[in-house]
């Protein structure tokens, strides 16, 4: 038995193995003596965006910003309001003779790693048997599960001899994350969706986990969605980056191109915010002040706008496009589109 994924690349290198078009997620807010809708929270609002086979996607952006929320529609763990998932070419959530790939299906070839390494284990199950659920749920015979669950063990660096029968609260953090690693892998999936996965464990262990997933990429030819709030992690891992501000996508392109030219003013002060270890280079002033907008009423335009120091009549008009700054680089923002109207209009990318 091999832990390579069996599934058919149906649509060659070329096809993206994950697009997504016009993606919506609104949550009603209820109230009143009826429990009417009063208000909605427009989490995902609009997202657009595709993964491409053999790389890793990172998703940065502050808290709120529809990181979470996005991972979540792309397992399918609940249902968008609108837009449309295709994965390799065929449509998400629809019967399989109208052209699309069934839900069960989809689940076979996307798997997720969450944060909390410990909520996302029974606490009840041996760490092979958390491993070796999901083979046996989708019809392989419990003594190949449990096979496959040693052979995985193995893969991230846990000897099955020793750790096989302990239980979640037997292990440390690193190691708890490290079995949900390998759970996510029992399927054998193409795509895997790692949200937050490092944040709560210390740097050194932090380390370990990364070059881990680094080594399983090359090793089971897998694919990332990989989403955290630190950009000096997602700059290590990711071959391209997508950056999220309330619900919607405001730059994307290769993570040379973010980190070393970036055009949105919100990636700019995102990078600004690191901390340095050069005295010289530190900074006396936060580049990003207030909050975020409330996602339940977000400015009209750019939501941005209120809180960039480029601000002008137009941002507050009408809602920027993305627009293309060569090399697969793009930005939705007035001042990277010609003719917007903006005075600096063009002239973002120098």
């Amino acid at each position: 038995m091999t832990c390579t994924s069996s599934f058919v690349d149906r649509g060659g290198p070329a096809q993206p193995l994950l697009l997504l078009t016009g993606l919506k997620k609104h949550f009603p807010i209820r109230g009143g003596l009826f429990g009417s809708t009063v208000a909605t929270v427009r989490a995902v609002d609009g997202v657009s965006f595709n993964v491409r086979k053999g790389e890793t996607l990172g998703i940065v952006g502050e808290s709120g910003c529809g990181k979470s929320t996005t991972a979540r529609l792309l397992m399918r763990l609940m249902d968008p309001d609108a837009g449309s998932m295709v994965f390799d070419g065929e449509a998400v959530g629809q019967h399989v003779a109208t052209g699309g790939i069934t839900l069960k299906e989809y689940r076979r070839q996307v798997q997720m790693v969450f944060q909390d390494s410990y909520a996302s284990l029974n606490p009840r199950l041996p760490i092979e048997e958390s491993i070796a659920f999901a083979p046996k749920v989708h019809g392989v015979s419990p003594s190949e599960a449990r096979a496959r669950a040693h052979e995985i063990l193995a893969a991230v660096g846990l000897a099955p001899a020793t750790f096989a029968r302990r239980y979640p609260h037997e292990l440390s953090g690193g190691q708890r994350q490290r079995v949900n690693i390998a759970r996510a892998l029992a399927l054998q999936p193409r795509l895997i969706l790692l949200d937050e996965p490092v944040s709560a464990l210390d740097k050194s262990v932090e380390a370990q986990v990364l070059n881990l997933l680094v080594d399983l990429k090359e090793k089971f030819g897998l694919t990332y969605v990989f989403i955290s709030h630190d950009l000096n992690v997602v700059q290590y891992i990711s071959d391209r980056v997508l950056v999220m501000y309330l619900g919607q996508v405001v730059e994307q392109g290769p993570v040379e191109a973010i980190y070393d030219r970036p055009a949105h003013p919100y990636t700019r002060a995102l990078l600004a915010s690191r901390p340095s270890m050069d005295p010289a280079t530190r900074r006396t002033e936060p580049p990003l002040t207030g909050d975020p907008p409330n996602p339940i009423n977000p400015p009209s335009g750019c939501r941005f706008r209120t809180r960039c120091p480029f601000a002008e009549d137009v941002c507050a008009a009408r809602e920027p496009v993305q627009t293309d700054m060569g090399g697969g680089h793009e930005a939705a923002c007035h001042m990277a589109e010609p003719g917007s109207g903006h005075s600096q209009a063009g002239r973002l990318a120098a």
